[in-house]
């Protein structure tokens, strides 16, 4: 029997996989860190999202978890997997994952999203 891993972002929270080419100039020269870390903001790929803010069963009576059901409802984030997102480089907290630099991010720190759509050209 062979075992599975995922790794599961909750709440209100982000899995970036940070832009590598962030610390490069246009002209393909590359900032030492000192720079880099004066940036407020940085920038990645959205790889995986919590499932957005918890909301209560108002007027229920009793905490969702002490009936045994699970009725726990979300607020549903804006970012989706494959946006570039924009974040507060700060509040970012950066995990290695099977041997990969990611970065999880509380969904009020990202600032901004790029969502690349495919149009017709018909």
């Amino acid at each position: 029997m062979k075992s599975r891993k995922e790794l599961i972002i909750t709440g209100d929270r982000v899995l970036i996989r940070p832009d590598e080419t962030h610390g490069r100039t246009e002209s393909g020269l590359y900032l030492p860190d000192g720079v880099k870390e004066k940036e407020k903001a940085n920038g990645g790929t959205v790889v995986k999202t919590g499932p957005g803010y918890l909301l209560s069963e108002a007027g229920s009576g009793e905490y969702p978890w002490q009936s045994g059901e699970n009725r726990f409802r979300y607020i549903p984030l804006d970012a989706q997997e494959g946006d570039y997102a924009i974040y507060l480089r700060n509040d970012a907290v950066e995990i290695d994952y099977e041997g990969k630099k990611y970065l999880i991010v509380p969904y009020r720190s990202v600032l901004a999203l790029i969502r690349t759509q495919l149009v017709s050209t018909d």
